[in-house]
């Protein structure tokens, strides 16, 4: 048995919000707004008991998600867990002048394939394009 340990493949996506950092950072880190813009992955969602968590619908089913945010950081990282896998999702909001951008890191978990891994990845681009277009359809 070995013990080494492998580096997981990555995918980082960023985009371009012309939002102040701080609007971007209190909109991402309300798990109550993802559905308007995480609109492949989250369907619905609702607070649970434990005010750390969330509860998701999700096309996969059922999930949970929690929010380790950190305003002064711009950190947004987030932990998702369903019936099939988990995962930590490093998430951050950098200013850019007036506005910010939004960068998002997904390792393959050991369960996805690569063909399954592009695709759900490739699917992040139209969740990054409605995030962009509800935050700055607010400006």
């Amino acid at each position: 048995m070995s013990t080494t340990q492998t580096t997981a493949r990555s995918v980082t996506k960023t985009v371009s919000i012309r939002r102040p950092a701080a609007e971007v950072f209190d909109f991402v880190a309300d798990p109550a707004n993802w559905p308007a813009w995480a609109v492949v992955n989250v369907q619905a969602v609702e607070p649970t008991d434990d005010p750390d968590w969330w509860l998701m619908t999700t096309p996969q089913g059922p999930a949970r998600l929690r929010i380790r945010g950190n305003a002064e950081l711009g950190v947004l990282d987030h932990d998702y867990v369903d019936d099939q896998a988990s995962w930590q999702v490093p998430a951050r909001v950098v200013a850019n002048g007036s506005g910010a951008e939004f960068m998002i890191t997904f390792f393959q978990p050991p369960t996805f394939t690569d063909a399954f891994f592009d695709e759900q990845v490739a699917l992040v681009d139209e969740e990054l394009a409605a995030l962009k277009r509800v935050l700055e359809a607010g400006a």
